[in-house]
């Protein structure tokens, strides 16, 4: 990967530094109901108030979509964020540009923070536009992004201030662009990905990236159910895209061009319906009833899953194994998730997960704390997955 700034080498004693960080965080009536993108901000701006400088925090939340909408404000956010900082003040302007913020950076001294209103109160914002990118380059000396999260919206605060002002990643960022460099672009082989979701159209440029990178791809969710189709085997009232078969036949033959080996569950557990307390049973992938659906996998395939894990170095995960939302069709995630904390814990596994559904099968598992590095960064971590070039990372790059 092309050289970036650190904060290592930035000299920001008495500068003003301006800090986009991801407190796009989920409330309920006025409170934080998940403060993990506050508490993954924390670590920079510490980092940041230690070397003496004011700290102007640039957040979205929401989608006001250029007007102010007071329930978007994120001057609720600046108490949690004080707290999460140890109780150190964190003052708020009641606009982004302009006078309001303006004065407020004014009356700044080093170790100050500062949280600026909502970035998306105006349009010129997810516009990029550049008088919106001057007025709020003229507020700061130094420009750090710290919000993976957003790096592929070429938008003001993620790409366009890169190029107003000296651009630096900051830690979460750094961590970020390491943990996925040492799975994908320089990893320990073997390489084993595991891709889950319900289905195969929404991966498959996700798919397409990795057959050449990755020398196992474990298929699950409602896709490998479109796999299962495609060869041959009945799936009943399963989620499938059927009329994807010819796709997952050619995604199967590229696999065996690149040397990758496509691994699919040989049994699988099978309801009547998606519901709490359905009726379940094992059966092996060829003799699913016609009026049962496929939900997680069976115990058989996690067994060879967990020994494709055992012959890896590196894991890159996005999606769930089966339906986890809802036991026990979540017993395939749980297993396979479990085994590959087991094998980061003894050192024998580098493991790097992202994705919505991926973070919440990994937070139910109990297991996201002890992987190498689990990705909060949604659409991002897709997006890099894809081999797409993010805006926001290569806006930041020394040899733009």
């Amino acid at each position: 990967m092309s050289a970036y700034r650190t904060l290592d080498t930035l000299d920001a004693n008495g500068r003003t530094v301006l800090l986009r960080v991801d407190l796009n965080v989920p409330m309920k009536d006025g409170k934080v109901t998940d403060a993990t993108r506050i508490d993954r901000a924390v670590p920079t701006i510490l980092a940041l108030v230690k070397k003496g400088a004011k700290v102007v925090v640039l957040s979205h939340f929401g989608r006001p979509k250029g007007e102010r909408v007071s329930d978007m404000s994120l001057a609720p956010i600046a108490q949690p964020l004080s707290d999460a900082l140890g109780g150190l003040p964190v003052a708020f302007a009641e606009d982004c540009i302009g006078a309001p913020a303006e004065k407020a950076v004014a009356a700044m001294k080093g170790g100050d923070v500062l949280i600026l209103e909502n970035l998306r109160f105006h349009k010129g914002e997810e516009k990029n536009d550049a008088a919106f990118i001057k007025a709020l380059a003229k507020l700061g000396d130094i420009y750090v992004n710290d919000a993976f999260a957003t790096a592929h919206r070429a938008h003001a605060s993620t790409e366009g201030l890169a190029h107003h002002l000296p651009a630096y990643a900051g830690l979460l960022m750094q961590a970020e662009l390491e943990a996925l460099g040492n799975a994908l672009e320089s990893p320990e082989r073997p390489v084993v990905a595991v891709v889950g979701g319900a289905k195969v159209s929404t991966k498959l440029e996700l798919l397409g990236n990795l057959l050449p990178k990755v020398d196992y791809l474990i298929i699950g969710g409602g896709m490998a159910n479109t796999f299962l189709y495609a060869q041959g085997y009945e799936v009943g009232k399963s989620l499938a895209e059927r009329d994807l078969a010819d796709t997952a036949r050619e995604i199967i033959a590229k696999a065996e061009q690149e040397g990758c080996t496509i691994c699919l569950q040989t049994d699988c557990v099978v309801a009547g319906e998606f519901a709490a307390g359905a009726p379940s049973e094992i059966v092996p992938v060829s003799a699913v009833p016609g009026d049962k659906m496929i939900l997680d996998a069976g115990p058989e395939s996690v067994k060879a899953f967990a020994g494709v894990l055992r012959d890896s170095e590196t894991l890159v995960w996005n999606g769930p194994l089966g339906a986890f939302e809802i036991p026990p069709f979540d017993a395939a995630t749980v297993a396979l998730a479990k085994t590959a904390a087991e094998l980061t814990d003894q050192g024998a596994l580098l493991s790097v997960a992202g994705g919505g559904d991926t973070v919440a099968a990994l937070v139910h598992a109990g297991v996201a704390e002890r992987f190498s590095y689990v990705s909060t960064a949604g659409g991002a971590f897709l997006e890099w997955l894809e081999g797409k070039t993010l805006p926001g990372v290569a806006a930041l790059m020394t040899d733009k």
